[in-house]
C-alpha cells in the first residue's frame, strides 16, 4: 500500500511540472504567409499577437478589416493546434500511465493532438 502511495505521489509530482511547463512554454501561429503571428501559452491562451503593417491597405478600409480578422482567427487557430501537440507530448504519457486520464481535471481524457481544440481552448471554437 505505501509502494502504491509513493507511485501516487511522484505521478502527481510528474502532472504538477508538466502543467507549471505548459505555462510556461510558449508557441506561434502564422496566417498569411507571416503577416500575422499569434502567441499562445502551452495551455491555449492567447498571450501575444503581430499584424505586419503589410496587411493594412489604406485605400479599402473595410476588406482590410475583414482579411486581418480572418488572419488572426487562422493564426490563433494555427497557435493553438501547436499548444494541443505540445499538451499531448507534455500530458500524454501522464495520462496514459493514470488509465488515459478519465478521472484527471484539465486532461480532457488525453485524445490525440488536435482532439480537445473545441473545448480545450476557451474562445477559440472550431478545430483548425
Amino acid at each position: 500500500m505505501q509502494e502504491l502511495l509513493q507511485q501516487a505521489q511522484a505521478m502527481q509530482e510528474q502532472l504538477f511540472a508538466a502543467q507549471r511547463e505548459l505555462a510556461e512554454a510558449e508557441v506561434k501561429g502564422t496566417a498569411g504567409g507571416g503577416l500575422v503571428t499569434a502567441t499562445v501559452n502551452g495551455q491555449g491562451e492567447v498571450t501575444g499577437l503581430a499584424i505586419d503593417p503589410k496587411a493594412i491597405d489604406p485605400d479599402d478600409p473595410a476588406d482590410t478589416a475583414e482579411t486581418i480578422a480572418d488572419l488572426v482567427l487562422a493564426a490563433i487557430r494555427d497557435a493553438a493546434r501547436e499548444a494541443a501537440e505540445l499538451q499531448q507530448e507534455k500530458m500524454g504519457p501522464l495520462a496514459a500511465g493514470l488509465g488515459g486520464g478519465g478521472g484527471i481535471p484539465g486532461l480532457g481524457g488525453g485524445g490525440a493532438p488536435g482532439g480537445g481544440l473545441p473545448g480545450g481552448f476557451p474562445g477559440l471554437g472550431g478545430g483548425a
